[in-house]
């Protein structure tokens, strides 16, 4: 059997100057597949004619505890290790495509195979703290079309990255790749895919991308690539200086002298809600101050939807075009109710101001989360902001021997996430 300490999830980037990375700190991992398979009927016949394959649907949903660090933020974005703030609002989801491989290994440390979903994108995500004594939680959603079981001379999943030098281009300016020699002399020998036929680039080969300043291709076999098995030479077409060229394939053995899995000890196993900041205010009033930190929080749930625009075309089963009609960020915030100044701020008066009506409440609001190390705070780890909210909800509870509680909603649409302070506005 397969514990959850012998499944090693790993996420690999498409899109852009980015590589894979395994996913620390995940809790759980649920996945559905639909195969979206229809009865065909007939007048006159009793029973099935046959089944109508449909393009799958695929989904998973991954938790993981907070801790502090932006590395898997910039893999779901597609965005190198030296980028410091993500926006929602700036696209940076929009495009971003990425594979998620599950190493698969049993009580007694026998490797059994690789659990894969291909092509994924990024439909939601989530950050909620469930009371003042729960850790910080992160959620994920992702869609997609495929799921694969890869295992006995398939059985792993193996990404190559090429960074194009002048010295490497050829006549014609292509670039030649060759596994098992040079700075490849530790990959294994790719494996071909038993379900498919034809050309040694399409049956050895699961994916190649070219990345060109902030254009990545998904290059087709045989035209813009090419790959003999018994060489073991990958032949990309149309190279330049400065390309990536990254390479995916299967094979019965893991790269020599690698781990699928680096177990992170650096980071945290988890940032509970001690070290969190909250400041809820109106920008125009400038940068938050004291009087705009929030007190006697109980709950905080940020969850984030995308209306995705991910199109395909008649001929292909594959997406072809992907992107984001609209996002909605929702913020609810639980409190006992002690003072008014989460009404203040969404009324944009001031402390003790005489009448709150709920009726001119601003849409202009802000809200920052900060993550600190430890309670200390004396080390920032991250931070969200968000932008542009407007109230949509309030509600409120009151019972016999019980404190009342009053509950806010709030709908936005911009969201960044940054390591770097200056960035938040405090």
């Amino acid at each position: 059997m397969i514990k959850y300490s012998r499944l090693r999830p790993r996420i690999f980037p498409i899109n852009g100057d980015a590589d894979p990375a395994e996913i620390d700190r995940a809790q759980s991992l649920d996945k559905t597949t639909t195969l979206n398979r229809e009865k065909n009927k007939e007048i006159g016949r009793v029973g099935i004619v046959d089944f109508r394959r449909g393009i799958p649907t695929v989904t998973y949903r991954l938790t993981q505890n907070e801790y502090g660090n932006i590395e898997f933020w910039r893999k779901l974005s597609n965005k190198d290790d030296t980028t410091d703030t993500i926006s929602m609002h700036d696209s940076h989801f929009d495009t971003s495509w990425f594979d998620i491989a599950g190493y698969l290994t049993d009580d007694d440390g026998n490797f059994l195979g690789t659990e894969l979903y291909p092509d994924l994108r990024l439909a939601g995500f989530s950050i909620s703290i469930g009371s003042p004594e729960d850790i910080v939680e992160r959620g994920f959603d992702f869609t997609g079309e495929r799921s694969y079981l890869l295992q006995g001379n398939n059985a792993y999943y193996i990404y190559l990255r090429k960074d194009v030098a002048t010295g490497d281009l050829l006549s014609g300016n292509a670039v030649e790749i060759e596994i098992g020699a040079g700075s490849y002399t530790n990959y294994p020998d790719p494996v071909a895919n038993p379900d498919l036929t034809g050309s040694d680039a399409v049956k050895y080969l699961w994916r190649v991308v070219k990345v060109r300043g902030n254009t990545s291709t998904n290059l087709e076999a045989d035209t813009d690539y090419s790959y003999d098995s018994g060489t073991n030479k990958i032949t990309v077409e149309d190279c330049q200086a400065g390309d990536i060229i990254k390479v995916w394939y299967t094979a019965s053995t893991y790269i020599s002298g690698q781990d699928p899995f680096t177990l992170n000890d650096a980071d945290k196993g988890s940032i509970d809600a001690d070290a969190v900041d909250l400041y809820f205010y109106v920008p125009a009033s400038g940068k938050p101050g004291s009087e705009d930190y929030l007190h006697k929080i109980q709950s905080i749930a940020i969850d984030v939807t995308f209306d995705r625009a991910d199109y395909k075309e008649i001929g292909n089963d594959e997406i072809i075009l992907r992107g984001v009609n609209e996002y909605t960020a929702s913020i609810t915030i639980s409190r006992f109710l002690h003072d008014f100044i989460i009404e203040e701020a969404m009324r944009a008066v001031s402390t003790g101001y005489g009448v709150i009506d709920l009726d001119q409440f601003v849409d202009n609001l802000s809200l920052i989360v900060k993550i600190y190390e430890d309670d200390s705070k004396s080390s920032f780890k991250l931070g969200y902001k968000l932008t542009n909210l407007s109230p949509t909800e309030e509600r409120g509870a009151t019972a016999i021997d019980e404190y009342e509680t009053r509950d806010v909603t709030l709908e936005g649409e911009e969201l960044i996430i940054t390591t770097n302070p200056t960035t938040l506005g405090i």
